[in-house]
């Protein structure tokens, strides 16, 4: 009796056959297809991003009102003649007078104090020092990113987060944020620091020690921001959200 009934019921219709067939073969759930996938790298931890942006806003207000003080005497004392050095123009300067640049320079100059010490503290703790701090094995790369950046030459493969073009700029803005920092002290407590302006030299030495730190931030920001714009969006999001897409060096 079952054979017959079994006999009697209706063959599923096609598509219904070829769907359970299907299912028995399939996985439950199909995996997608690696390369649809977005790659994407985690390069700038919270601090790292917070404290990069006050130190870009405290760089310029520092850089813009230091113009304005260094209106008031452009030379450096005796050690070089007297003289108008250079002459900055007004508008590209902050602060109206000397007393209004004076009160915005000692103003941010501890924003910059305290992020840059944050910065460097974090950097060390976390470890996150190794993918930016230039060594002596990323000598060899420098030039060819040199090339490649400014003369169009050809691509170095990427080996990591940074390039060693990258690397030393980047190692370079913290010795010349630890030189202004040291040398603004003096400036900014010449009684108290005596000791401190005798290992740069004199007071008047200090004044051209932190001018040269200020230099080499100007020098920096032109090839930062360069760099920038070559690497795309990408590069700069990842300064806002921590991630990076597609990095080049996970390929």
């Amino acid at each position: 009796m079952e054979n017959e009934e079994e006999k009697k019921q209706p063959a599923p219709p096609p598509d219904r056959a070829a769907a359970a067939e299907s299912e028995a073969i399939q996985p439950a759930a199909k995996a997608e297809d690696p390369a649809s996938l977005v790659r994407a790298a985690y390069e700038h931890p919270l601090p790292i991003r917070i404290t990069h942006w006050v130190n870009a806003i405290s760089l310029f207000v520092l850089v813009a009102s230091g113009l304005r003080i260094f209106r008031a005497f452009p030379s450096f004392g005796p050690k070089i003649p007297e003289k108008v050095l250079l002459d900055i123009p007004k508008s590209l300067t902050l602060g109206g007078w000397l007393g209004g640049a004076l009160q915005w320079h000692f103003t941010f100059m501890w924003l910059f104090a305290v992020s840059g010490v944050v910065y460097v503290v974090y950097q060390i703790v976390s470890g996150h020092y190794r993918t930016m701090l230039f060594t002596p094995r990323d000598i060899p790369g420098v030039w060819p990113m040199a090339r490649h950046y400014f003369f169009f030459g050809s691509k170095p493969p990427a080996t990591g987060q940074y390039n060693p073009l990258q690397k030393l700029a980047y190692t370079s803005t913290i010795l010349f944020g630890a030189l202004a920092l040291l040398t603004g002290i003096v400036l900014y407590k010449p009684a108290q620091f005596s000791w401190l302006a005798f290992l740069f030299g004199g007071f008047h030495l200090t004044r051209v020690w932190h001018f040269a730190a200020m230099c080499g931030f100007l020098a920096f920001i032109p090839g930062h921001l360069i760099m920038v714009v070559l690497h795309g969006w990408a590069n700069f999001y990842s300064m806002l959200s921590g991630w990076k897409r597609e990095p080049e060096y996970q390929e």
